[in-house]
């Protein structure tokens, strides 16, 4: 009776939280074991499709070729590629439905620096770059997992770096490594990223979507490395990763100016815990700059920023239109940054005109339980003027200041909101509304927090 209640409980969260039944199977003793939303009933090896770990043989072919005679199988209890030890060099490819891309620990996925390995492929519509195709691409999927057990994607991004500094790529965005778009039930975890030519993980237009346990490594000088990219998606967790890069950690977007605002798709219901990152340029999370198409809803906890240049960084600008509201953060831990409180409104981004009447609103913004050691800057809040930015809340927030810190530690204008227990002492626009205040952040779950995972074998 135990097994029964404990089998009807799992049923009613998977159907609450919109997902289908993940059923486990019995898997056999050998092999590797993973967690995994779907498990796999047919496996392949990417050397049964002639593939060759050299690093310096081309697997484009291969993993093209593996995918495809995968895909009839997917229908039958799903499909399952297992990158074995090796470096396999490859161009970009794309993923299908019910499919996992297992890779092994020794094993590394090495991106092609041959620019015609990446076909160009439409602008996203609530963007205007034209752009590459990323290194792993799918489009109007269900159910995909890219995971391993310490497996390697690298990008090898130093070649990308060096052309877009001198010049290049200029209105052509470079690869990402992973970008998943208009798909749902999508889980990558377990792997490590390193050299992105651009940013590394891009689910944009997705639905219950799980990143975990990733690690992300790139130069802390390397250009728009952006760790963990998720746009205009709903349903979406991100939890024990660590970020080391030369831009933002992670960074929330819904699209940019008219595209955006036309396109209409928020980000919302987004849980980041156990983040931890380096970024000396950029932000642990930054919200927007593209946000036109808005974003709420979104919880952050339990985050340790080391030698990063803002904690959550709200980005915005006339023109945006769009929404940031609803954001809830706590148990922040941090060491060396330049600011910690960072919201801006002159953020002057617009690749082809903007409308100056699309103005963004910002508010309900709230913190709590937070420290800060070595901080340059406490505080700068730039609203917009005849728009300003309301609801933002602190509470229980203690900031030591470095040696070199500025004399000016609260910059706030257009700004309202209130504070409790912070220090320094806030500006005059955050007045204290006493010590037994406390900025709200939510008690319940956002549906894919509650998914339970199967244990698999690759």
């Amino acid at each position: 009776m135990k097994m029964i209640q404990t089998s009807l409980c799992i049923l009613v969260v998977l159907t609450v939280s919109g997902f289908p039944m993940m059923e486990s199977r019995v898997e056999s003793k050998k092999g590797i074991e993973y967690m995994a939303m779907q498990c796999r009933k047919h496996k392949a090896v990417l050397t049964d499709f002639g593939a060759v770990g050299d690093g310096k043989t081309s697997n484009t072919k291969a993993f093209r070729d593996a995918i495809a005679k995968l895909t009839p199988q997917a229908a039958d209890g799903g499909v399952q590629l297992i990158v074995p030890p090796g470096n396999w060099l490859t161009g970009s490819f794309n993923l299908t439905s019910h499919f996992t891309l297992f890779i092994q620990q020794g094993a590394t996925i090495l991106a092609s620096q041959v620019e015609s390995e990446y076909p160009m492929i439409p602008r996203l519509p609530s963007y205007g770059d034209a752009r590459f195709a990323s290194l792993i691409y799918g489009t109007n999927l269900t159910d995909v997992v890219i995971t391993g057990n310490k497996g390697t994607i690298n990008g090898q991004g130093k070649s990308w770096w060096l052309k877009y500094r001198s010049g290049g790529f200029n209105l052509i965005s470079r690869p990402l490594l992973i970008e998943i778009l208009y798909s749902e039930n999508i889980q990558i975890s377990d792997i490590n990223l390193v050299d992105s030519p651009m940013w590394n993980i891009h689910p944009v237009y997705c639905k219950n979507v799980i990143i975990k346990n990733i690690k992300i490594d790139a130069p802390i000088d390397s250009p728009n490395t952006d760790g963990i990219n998720p746009d205009s998606c709903t349903n979406t967790l991100i939890e024990d990763c660590s970020v080391t890069s030369g831009d933002d950690c992670i960074a929330v977007k819904s699209g940019i100016d008219q595209y955006g605002i036309a396109t209409s798709i928020p980000t919302q219901q987004l849980s980041i815990r156990r983040l931890t990152c380096v970024s000396p340029d950029s932000a642990g999370i930054a919200i927007g700059s593209e946000m036109s198409g808005g974003i709420k809803d979104v919880r952050i906890e339990d985050v340790t920023l080391i030698n990063t240049q803002s904690a959550i960084r709200i980005k915005t600008a006339i023109g945006r239109g769009g929404y940031v509201k609803d954001i809830f953060a706590r148990r922040f831990t941090m060491k060396n940054m330049k600011y910690v409180f960072w919201i801006t409104g002159s953020y002057k981004l617009h690749p082809i005109g903007f409308d100056p009447n699309a103005l963004p609103e910002i508010r309900n913004i709230n913190y709590r339980d937070m420290t800060a050691d070595n901080v340059t800057i406490s505080a700068k809040l730039e609203g917009i003027k005849k728009d300003p930015f309301t609801g933002i809340c602190m509470s229980n927030v203690t900031m030591a200041l470095s040696p070199t810190t500025k004399k000016l530690q609260w910059n706030c204008t257009d700004v309202a909101g209130v504070t409790s227990r912070v220090k320094p002492e806030p500006c005059s626009l955050l007045p204290s509304k006493g010590p037994a205040m406390d900025c709200h952040f939510p008690t319940d779950k956002i549906p894919i927090e509650s998914v339970v995972l199967n244990k698999c074998t690759a």
